[in-house]
C-alpha cells in the first residue's frame, strides 16, 4: 500500500516498482565522505579489537552510538515511511562483510524464512558503507518473486555462507532473470522480506561493506518466539508486540554490551530455533 500523495523520499513511481518487483534503488543516503566516516568508525574498532565477527556483526546498532544514528537517519526512515508508514521498528541489523578474495557468499534466499514476522510487511534498507559492485559481490534479486509464499528452505551451515544457517531455496532459481543492485557508498537499496536474493563472493582486492537495517511498522508481532525486542524509531507504537531496546550510551559501553547480549541470544534462540546450533559470524 503508499500512505497517501505526500511522499517523503520516494516518488511514485519508485514505491510502485518497490510493490510491484519487490525492491528499489538506488537511493541516495548520505555523501561518499559520510559513508567513508562510518567505515573509519568500525575499522577504528577492528584495529583495536580485531575484525567485527559473530553476535557483534547482528544488532549492532545496540553497540555503536554511531550505527544507532545511522537506523534513524531522516533519509533512510523518509523512505521506509513512504514504504510501510509513518509507525516504525528497527527490529534487526547485520553487518554484511565481504573480505577481499575471500570465499563467503549469500546463497538464493528469503529473509522472511526463519525470522517469525507476521505479517510479511517488513523492508530492509541495504546501506551501503563501500561500493557494492558486480566486481565486489553485490547483491542481486528476482524481480517479482516476494509475490511468492514462503518457500521451503535446506540448512546447509556452510562455513563460507554467510547466512545465520547457511539456507538455501529448495527450488531453482533463474539466474538469468536475477538483477545486479549495485550501490556507490553512501547509497542504499530497499528490498521485501520474501524477495529472492543472494550475492557472490568477493574476488577482488577491495572489502565490501554493506549494513542492512530491518523495519516493521508496529503492527507486526512475532510469531515464532515468546521474547522479542525492537527499538521504536519513528512514530508511536500502540502495539506493544516486542520488548523495547535501549540506545548505547557509549560505544561498547558495559551496559550496551550487557543489553546487546540479552538482546541477542533472545534474537539467536528465534532464528536458531530448532537447530540446536548458536548463531554464526
Amino acid at each position: 500500500m503508499t500512505w497517501g500523495n505526500d511522499m517523503k523520499c520516494l516518488r511514485e513511481a519508485a514505491v510502485r516498482q518497490y510493490h510491484e518487483d519487490g525492491y528499489y534503488w538506488p537511493v541516495p543516503v548520505m555523501s561518499r565522505q559520510e559513508a567513508g566516516q562510518l567505515r573509519a568508525a568500525l575499522e577504528a574498532y577492528e584495529a583495536d579489537a580485531g575484525i567485527l565477527a559473530g553476535p557483534l556483526r547482528h544488532k549492532s546498532h545496540l553497540l555503536f552510538t554511531w550505527l544507532a544514528d545511522l537506523v534513524r537517519h531522516p533519509r533512510i526512515l523518509d523512505a521506509v515511511e513512504d514504504l510501510i508508514g509513518p509507525n516504525i521498528l528497527c527490529w534487526g541489523s547485520s553487518f554484511f562483510i565481504k573480505e577481499p578474495r575471500n570465499p563467503g557468499f549469500v546463497s538464493w534466499h528469503q529473509d522472511s524464512t526463519y525470522w517469525g514476522l507476521e505479517p510479511a510487511d517488513v523492508v530492509t534498507a541495504w546501506v551501503a558503507l563501500s561500493d557494492s559492485s558486480a566486481a565486489n559481490g553485490a547483491m542481486r534479486v528476482v524481480p517479482g518473486t516476494h509475490k511468492l509464499d514462503q518457500i521451503p528452505h535446506n540448512d546447509t551451515f556452510r562455513p563460507e555462507n554467510l547466512l545465520s544457517r547457511g539456507q538455501e531455496i529448495m527450488v531453482d532459481v533463474d539466474e538469468s532473470r536475477a538483477v545486479m543492485m549495485e550501490l556507490a557508498a553512501g547509497e542504499m537499496s530497499l528490498h521485501h522480506v520474501r524477495l529472492i536474493h543472494g550475492s557472490d563472493p568477493n574476488p577482488s582486492d577491495l572489502r565490501r561493506i554493506g549494513f542492512a537495517i530491518r523495519y516493521i511498522p508496529t503492527y507486526v508481532r512475532q510469531a515464532a518466539g515468546a521474547h522479542d525486542s525492537a527499538s521504536l524509531v519513528r512514530g508511536v507504537d500502540t502495539y506493544g508486540h516486542f520488548g523495547r531496546e535501549v540506545q548505547p550510551d557509549a560505544d561498547m559501553s558495559a551496559a550496551a554490551v550487557a543489553h546487546h547480549a540479552a538482546v541477542s541470544n533472545a534474537h539467536a534462540a528465534i532464528l536458531m530455533r530448532q537447530t540446536g546450533k548458536a548463531m554464526r559470524a
